[in-house]
């Protein structure tokens, strides 16, 4: 794993490989205590001629610098950050899966590892990148998901964390999601804590919304995560002619949908093949047809080097 550090008020400079292991943290680190900690996610792909692509890491890059200013960190440069992140698969490159059969995860952490008793920045930030071959996020596998509403619980409120990926924000949707699984549902679908009728994204994903030729996805406006997968669905889909509109998606627009799908590094695109609100299960066009299947056989198609990649959106890794 990559592991690079600086203290508060200064600049990162100069990080190394060091072998996976336990790290060592002061029970009054700011991370333990504070949850002063950001985490970013992507992959590397493995193509047919043995050479490995990177999907977009500059943008994990700038997102993780946004997140960073919000919590009072210093974060790496965005070529300091692509760096780290190509030496961490260069070291695990034989971990990188066979094409077709998987990716390798890749996990950049930012976290407040300096002692802070008082509620205040940490005095030092540890900065590091370690990875993992995957396979399908959801235990479905490539079959359509099934989502409840969470009409008790929210993910995010204005003027919070919701936009930034905070680690924060994940172990509180653990709880409905636990029980949503529990009772035979994929995952939850939140809505806004104001109005309680907007869709903002599943717990770990953005969701999209599929009627004729228009395709709708909340737009980001500080509670939604703004995904790179979510990102460049959204100019995928425009370059094939269908009119992409990020806006308030009322949940009523869940009863007459012709599809809805998911997009994140994870999950990729997932399809949805229902969704259950207040009691009653709405169901989508599913299968190979769909819009979905499109956007998601373009974008891995440019991820794995299968496609021509017009866009420059991919990295390779020497």
């Amino acid at each position: 794993m990559y592991v690079m550090k600086c203290s508060l008020g200064e600049e990162f400079t100069q990080g190394k490989i060091n072998r996976y292991g336990k790290i060592e943290l002061s029970p009054s680190s700011g991370v333990l205590n504070y949850g002063q900690g950001l985490y970013e996610g992507l992959k590397a792909y493995r193509k047919t001629d043995g050479s490995i692509l990177l999907f977009r890491p500059e943008e994990n890059a700038r997102r993780l610098q946004t997140g960073a200013e919000r919590m009072c960190m210093p974060s790496p440069s965005v070529d300091q950050f692509v760096d780290a992140v190509k030496q961490a698969v260069q070291a695990n490159r034989r971990w990188v899966p066979p094409p077709g059969k998987g990716s390798l995860y890749i996990r950049p952490l930012l976290i407040g590892s300096g002692p802070i008793l008082g509620l205040a920045p940490s005095p030092e930030y540890t900065f590091m990148t370690y990875t993992s071959p995957v396979g399908n996020y959801f235990k479905e596998g490539s079959a359509p998901l099934n989502l409840v509403v969470a009409e008790e619980f929210h993910r995010a409120t204005p003027g919070g964390t919701g936009g930034i990926k905070s680690i924060t924000n994940y172990a509180p949707v653990l709880k409905p999601q636990t029980d949503a699984k529990s009772k035979g549902f994929s995952d939850v679908l939140y809505l806004d804590s104001v109005n309680k009728r907007y869709l903002e994204e599943v717990s770990s994903c953005n969701i999209f919304v599929v009627k004729g030729n228009t395709i709708s996805t909340p737009a980001t406006l500080g509670t939604i995560l703004s995904g790179v997968t979510r990102k460049s669905i959204i100019e995928i889909a425009r370059g094939y002619g269908y009119q992409v509109e990020e806006r308030l998606v009322s949940v009523d627009e869940l009863m007459d949908a012709d599809e809805v799908f998911c997009t994140g590094t994870a999950v990729v695109v997932a399809q949805v093949g229902s969704v259950t609100y207040g009691g009653r299960r709405f169901e989508y066009g599913t299968g190979a047809a769909t819009v979905s299947q499109r956007l998601h056989s373009t974008l891995t198609g440019i991820q794995t080097g299968l496609l021509e990649d017009k866009m420059g959106w991919t990295v390779e890794i020497d």
